[in-house]
């Protein structure tokens, strides 16, 4: 057993990281592209981390109800969102508001000067 995997590293990274980190990623961008506050992200991605734990045990006999690798699973799904959520949101500003703002970097923008 490990630190931040239960069964084996190639479980968690297919389940954890590809499967449900790719479906926070683009929750994060679909949040974003609806304008929604990043508090709403970070709720739908506790609920996706309680289902990305039950995979584990279903699928592949991990424990169900543990905390420390629930939290591991929400905070690897939290950060992927959010990195989802910001380079969305860094390009509608720089897109929708081009005569304000420029890209400043993958994660941000400024005022055009």
């Amino acid at each position: 057993m490990g630190v931040i995997w239960e069964t084996d590293f190639v479980t968690f990274f297919f389940v954890t990281l590809v499967i449900g980190g790719g479906a926070a990623f683009m929750s994060g961008r679909a949040l974003a592209s609806t304008w929604q506050p990043i508090w709403r992200l970070i709720f739908y991605m506790v609920l996706l981390a309680a289902a990305i734990r039950f995979f584990h045990f279903a699928l592949f006999s991990g424990t169900l109800l543990s905390v420390h690798y629930y939290l591991v699973d929400a905070a690897s799904v939290i950060a992927l969102a959010l990195l989802g959520y910001r380079l969305k949101r860094v390009n509608q500003m720089v897109t929708q508001y081009e005569w304000l703002y420029e890209r400043a970097g993958p994660f941000g923008w400024r005022e055009r000067g």
